[in-house]
């Protein structure tokens, strides 16, 4: 989210050129010089013509969409697609009509002509009218490619017309979503939406207006069929239109399959969002087996639908290859029995006539109403996300408004709930907030207490209006900025996070940074705050995170702060400052609402609002809270001093992480932060598709044999149906040499039996062609159904075996594209592809060879024409390959931007910071559109160029045969220009698709890259003693770790044993190695030393085995959408008991028991339908059901109250008393009865003792810290340490 600035490009060649240079696309031949001399990169790339900015399609289709969908609420999003593009996508409608009739019309008369003139002893025609009708013949070639390849190149503008602005419309509805609407969809579904949904207008639009074309061509093709053959002509027809009820059939399914497979495919992609972004924690939990359990069933129906679809393509496919022959068959048969003898006129009249119906009515009629179909489901499926509900337009009134014209009546900021009533999930009957009533009128701050699930973020979520009021009234006056619990950062620079769109004060940003206490931060990081912070700030520490979050909150100037909880995520030291020199200080006069449980700050609170299952438990100041006999304001009592906290939630890796996600070689004085989370850029292959890639994906569908058998196949079928080609010419030549023998007395039952012969023959060759037709299609797609299941199958199971390093230099987009866009194209699109490769090239050699055969001199310009299209091919590639390898990269971050958006939406909404994220993703989509450009443009020049050398060829080659040839057979002239003007057609597609495939190919290319992920090592199981680890001993020897293998180590050789059943607790300031500790023993980074539990060596233990037997409780507690059982216990490993009992001693049995479906109720993506706090408390449940001998407390309870945190302490000190348990340390008093403190510095361990012993220390790191908290408290906190010692003498 780079919204600082823009890269100036070159203006795009399009633009300015002239009617002749659009027509013959001369505009492209110095773009394939300059890419074939130098190579094509994306800063090469051209700015997008002016039609296809997205902010200018995406305003006109958002005008449009409102205005319809006003007034027609199902079809809304048709009409207003048709209202704006209609016009555009009409007219080429027109023009295609026009050149299909011309070419039914005109070229089986001239054919039929140029053939009679090779007639034996015709003299009805000269020689000059022969070459008329030759150069007739070019010329009307010639004016159909005229047409085809500028009408094509239209419509496909069009259909990018309709994917950019569709894109735009879909991510500027995202940003209004209401929260209903939010549980309503998920991230994999709007993946979905932007990559295939979107997408479908590119791949099949293009022949949308075939499906009404086909029926009039049909009309014009039976009416001259019945001038040439009678009545024999509407039996041929007949057989071609019995198809069409099947087609429609087919299409109908298709788009039914393809509505079931976009489906099963936005729950796979979710599912793959929700595992990528918590693979920490899968890793940790060791749920990699059951979220591989899960996938695998999605995936299994995704296929099962995308199967049922490739038989149907399969089908669909065979009908091209015999489904024409088929009818000149039973034309030429019927005509015959009818009485009528045929010649080389009228046999290559009809010939030609089938060959043009054939294509429309075999395969553009049914492959147009499937597409239609497809973007039927695409539109609607679109339509119905953005039917979803919004939020209402935000209309606070900014202070110091005039209103109703009285220049006496000026607003201030102010803040007024009178009886308000709010609920996450409207048709629930509980209320999440109920009868609140606050009133802010003046600066001041107003805190939030309450413990977990009582509705304090929901109450600022109300302020927020993101969370509807249903009852009472609601009046804000003021401009509004707000600070997530959980700190939201985008894949940009520090400063750009901060700044986020506001204007640059110099002054400002250096005071909000030094009361945010960032400077130190800045001093520590590679780059200062021009550091690339990754995806959701993945280099940064958890501090590091809340204090950008809340920097870019305090920078922007507002007059009511929200804070939600802004102190949980920093040690004592760095809290007492921001509250002190932020919130109290450079907040001063502003109104300023906190949550917080950090109690020992509410003496300072202006006011003090107490939250307990959504009602007010108690408003005032510390004083009348203190004295009100409150149950809640027991706690205030302990509280009473300064600070008595200690909060730390740090990735101790900002310095190595850091170093993964930042440039090389950086230009201090610029902005080096263009890619965000990894900063080197996404892997874009180069060169050629080595054969290594095919050979893997051939493999990938089976065994050598059926590879052999699969190509033969191939070779079978193309050689029957050349075969039936060249058996018409065999009889119209058999004919006329008998006709020509009935001058020398041929006896009629001679000439009926050879003529019988013929037919048998003939038969027999048809039927053996529809047979292999059939067969080599659908065992076609069947083989590589399974090279797909099989490729998504490896990669998925090296992701999950993959390096916690590869994750965290990989942003989600990047691996979800690999997982939704690539797969999707090896799914569905490649095999089409590779299809159209291998059928015209076979169909090319077996034109060559049949040719060859009627005149074999016509093989050495059917080898300068392939030579010739060879070395077109090749440059055409080079940019082809380049331009669609930029496009691959360039559609990255667009998926990058919804995902990042739909994380922070709260956040953007709170900063009105919408338009800056259009506009930044209207540039990303230009970016996109400039690329796809090329690709079209290019695509198109190579075709149009292609046939236009293929007309040549064809020009010569009737030219030759006019004047050297003219005793040959009329069959044979019949046959080579019939043969050759198939190929036209056929070659410019076939060397397209094999350049398509090429370009589609790199993703495979791109998957296959996930096959050679660095993995986990894998270990040799090793026998263990029963019950393994039955008493939990740890010891750490000479143990270092380092993040990268070229940083500095994080952990620096530390050795230390910690007993059965001991309580440990691990402290230091940010940035000493807690995290790191935890991240060792699990062995998610390789490590150096050992760690023994138990007294066996787990360095060398099989991973599975060590982590399924530490049990943790993780920093950020992540949920997965599922049951709730399925999120306590995915291996259904215990019963039903269990689960409530560990439910019920975290204090969750009430909440979830009340739900509709209680275990069994669904949890939304991120677990969003429970509080922060509740997640945590779900965590700790997970632990208690594995009752494992050693836990892992990673700052658990930093998201709960102190009431919820003290439970918590008893729950683990009652079901873990046996147990070893490692807590890193946030609040001080959680780890004072620990029976030794481990306290780490800079990685290394400087002190380890029983905190009691430590507190006597003078000097000491723990006993400094301790005396930060404030007198009373540290009495407090030497009491607890005290008494515990006392405790542990006595035992």
């Amino acid at each position: 989210m780079d919204v600082e600035k823009r890269v100036k490009r070159n203006k795009n060649p399009r633009h300015g050129a002239n009617f002749i240079s659009s027509m013959l696309f001369f505009y492209m031949f110095p773009i394939f010089w300059s890419s074939w001399k130098y190579g094509l990169k994306e800063e090469d790339l051209f700015e997008p013509l002016e039609e296809h900015r997205s902010n200018v399609v995406g305003d006109k289709l958002e005008t449009e969409w409102k205005k319809q969908h006003r007034k027609h609420k199902k079809w809304a999003l048709h009409i207003a697609l048709f209202r704006v593009f209609g016009l555009e996508f009409m007219t080429i409608g027109v023009l295609t009509l026009i050149k299909e009739v011309g070419m039914i019309i005109f070229t089986p008369i001239l054919i039929g002509k140029l053939v009679s003139f090779f007639a034996k002893g015709q003299v009805v025609m000269s020689d000059d009218e022969a070459y008329v009708y030759g150069g007739l013949l070019i010329l009307c070639l010639v004016v159909d490619r005229l047409i085809t390849h500028p009408t094509m190149m239209w419509i496909m503008h069009v259909a990018m017309k309709l994917r950019i602005s569709c894109s735009t419309l879909i991510y500027r509805k995202t940003l209004r979503l209401s929260r209903g609407a939010l549980g309503k969809t998920t991230v994999g579904q709007l993946v979905n939406l932007l990559s295939n949904d979107v997408s479908k207008f590119d791949q099949g639009f293009v022949l949308a207006h075939f499906c009404w074309i086909a029926p009039i061509q049909t009309a014009v093709g039976t009416y001259f069929l019945y001038k040439q053959i009678n009545v024999a002509a509407f039996l041929g027809v007949a057989f071609l239109l019995m198809f069409l009820p099947l087609q429609m059939w087919l299409g109908k399914r298709t788009s039914v399959l393809r509505l079931r497979t976009a489906l099963r495919t936005d729950e796979r992609v979710r599912l793959m969002n929700e595992i990528i972004s918590g693979i920490q924690v899968i890793k940790m939990y060791t749920w990699e087996k059951p979220f591989a359990k899960l996938v695998s069933l999605i995936r299994k129906k995704e296929i099962q639908s995308i199967r049922q679809h490739k038989y149907l393509i399969g089908l669909t496919y065979s009908f091209e290859t015999f489904v024409s022959r088929a009818a000149i068959f039973i034309s030429l048969i019927a005509y015959v029995m009818m009485g009528d003898s045929i010649d080389a006129e009228r046999v290559f009249a009809i010939t030609s006539i089938y060959n043009v119906m054939r294509t429309v009515i075999t395969f553009l009629f049914s492959i147009s109403i499937s597409s239609n179909a497809e973007v039927n489901v695409s539109i609607k499926r679109m339509q119905k996300f953005l039917s979803y509900e919004e939020l209402p337009e935000r209309n606070v009134v900014p202070p110091n408004v005039v209103l109703n014209g009285n220049a006496n009546i000026k607003t201030t900021p102010h803040v007024l709930l009178k009886n308000v009533s709010a609920k996450w999930e409207q048709e629930s009957a509980e209320y999440n907030l109920k009868d609140l009533n606050v009133e802010i009128r003046q600066s001041q701050l107003f805190a939030v207490i309450g413990p977990v699930g009582s509705g304090k973020s929901s109450l600022l979520n109300v302020i927020l209006k993101e969370l509807p009021v249903s009852e009472g009234v609601m009046d804000l006056s003021g401009r509004i900025s707000f600070s997530a619990q959980e700190p939201w950062l985008f894949s940009g620079s520090v400063r750009q996070n901060i700044l986020f769109g506001e204007e640059m004060d110099e002054e400002r940003y250096k005071h909000v940074c030094k009361v945010c206490a960032l400077e130190s931060d800045f001093d520590l990081l590679p780059y200062g705050d021009k550091t690339l912070v990754g995806e959701k700030g993945k280099a940064l520490s958890g501090g590091q995170k809340a204090r950008v979050n809340l920097a870019r909150c305090v920078y922007k100037k507002a007059d009511i702060y929200l804070l939600d909880d802004p102190l949980s995520a920093v040690d004592a030291n760095v809290g007492k400052q921001l509250y002190k020199e932020c919130i109290k200080g450079y907040l001063s006069n502003k109104i300023c609402i906190l949550i917080t449980h950090q109690l020992q700050y509410l003496k300072n609170a202006d006011r003090i609002l107490i939250l307990k299952e959504g009602n007010v438990g108690g408003q005032g100041t510390y004083k009348e809270l203190q004295s009100s006999g409150l149950d809640f304001a027991k706690l205030l009592e302990e509280f009473q001093d300064d600070e008595n906290v200690e909060k730390k939630r740090v990735k101790s890796r900002q310095n190595s992480e850091a170093s993964e996600v930042t440039l090389e070689e950086a230009d201090e004085d610029s902005e080096s932060d263009d890619e965000g989370p990894s900063v080197e850029k996404e892997k874009m292959g180069s060169g050629s598709i080595t054969f290594d890639t095919y050979s893997s994906y051939f493999r990938a569908g089976g065994n050598y044999f059926l590879v052999t058998f699969l190509i033969a196949s191939f070779i079978f079928s193309q050689a029957c149906s050349n075969a039936s080609d060249y058996y018409i010419t065999y009889w119209v030549n058999t004919e006329q040499d008998m006709s020509e023998k009935n001058y020398t007395q041929l006896s009629p039952e001679k000439e009926i039996s050879i003529r019988y012969q013929v037919i048998y023959e003939y038969s027999a060759v048809m039927i053996a062609t529809i047979i292999l037709a059939v067969f080599h299609c659908i065992f076609f797609f069947i083989f590589f159904m399974h090279a797909s299941i099989h490729l998504h199958d490896n990669i998925f199971s090296q992701l999950l075996q993959a390096t916690m390093k590869f994750f965290n230099t990989n942003p989600t987009g990047r691996i979800l594209n690999r997982f939704s866009k690539d797969l999707g194209i090896i799914d569905e699109y490649i095999p089409l592809v590779l299809f159209d490769v291998l059928e015209v090239g076979l169909l090319l050699i077996g034109t060559i060879v049949l040719t060859s055969i009627v005149n074999p001199w016509l093989l050495l310009p059917a080898i300068v024409l392939m030579t010739l299209f060879y070395f077109m091919r090749v440059v055409y590639l080079k940019t082809s390959r380049s331009v669609k390898r930029i496009e691959g990269v360039t559609r990255s971050p667009i998926f990058g931007q919804m995902t990042a958006s739909m994380h922070g939406l709260s956040t953007i909404r709170a900063f009105n910071a919408e338009k800056i994220l259009i506009r930044e993703f209207d540039q990303f989509q230009d970016l996109h559109s400039s690329a796809w450009y090329l690709f079209i443009a290019s695509t198109r020049a190579f075709g149009f160029w292609l046939d236009m050398i293929c007309i040549i060829f064809i020009s010569l080659i009737i030219m030759t045969l006019l004047l050297l040839n003219k005793d040959m057979h009329g069959g044979d002239m019949g046959l080579i220009i019939t043969q050759y003007m198939g190929l036209m057609g056929s070659l410019q597609w076939g060397m397209r698709q094999w350049s398509e495939l090429e370009n589609q190919m790199t993703s495979v290319e791109r998957i296959l890259d996930y096959t050679k992920l660095e993995n986990e090592p894998e270990r040799e199981s090793k026998a263990l003693p029963d019950n393994w680890p039955r008493h939990g001993k740890l010891t750490f020897k000479n143990l270092s770790m380092r993040y990268n293998p070229e940083d500095a180590p994080v952990l620096k050789d530390l050795s230390f044993t910690i007993n059965p059943g001991e309580k440990i607790g691990i402290v230091g300031r940010t940035g000493a190695g807690k995290s790191s500790i935890i991240v060792a023993l699990f062995q998610l980074y390789p490590v150096e030393g050992s760690i023994l539990i138990d007294d066996v060596d787990t360095t060398a233990l099989p991973l599975d085995t060590l982590r399924s037997k530490i049990a943790i409780i993780p920093q950020e507690p992540v949920l997965f959408s599922g049951t709730m059982r399925k999120n306590l216990d995915p291996f259904d490993e215990y019963p039903d008991n269990i689960l409530w009992d560990a439910l019920e001693q975290v204090e969750l049995k009430e909440v979830i028991a009340e739900m509709p479906s209680s275990l069994s109720t669904n949890i939304s993506e991120g677990g969003t339908n429970f509080s922060v706090g509740q997640r945590q408390l779900v965590c700790l449940a997970r632990a208690i059901i594995r009752n494992n001998r050693i836990l892992v407390l990673d700052e658990a309870t930093a998201n709960v109250d102190p009431h919820t945190d003290s439970l918590i302490q008893k729950t683990i000190r009652k079901k873990f008393a046996d147990c070893t348990v490692l807590t890193i340390a946030h609040r001080l008093h959680t780890v004072m009865d620990s029976n030794k403190i481990l306290v780490m510095n800079a990685g290394t361990m400087v002190e380890f003792n029983h905190p009691y012993i430590l507190l006597q220390k003078d000097g000491g790191i723990l006993k400094d810290m301790v005396e930060t908290t404030g007198t009373s408290a540290a009495k407090n906190l030497r009491n607890i340490a005290e008494k515990s010692h006392e405790e542990t003498k006595s035992k």
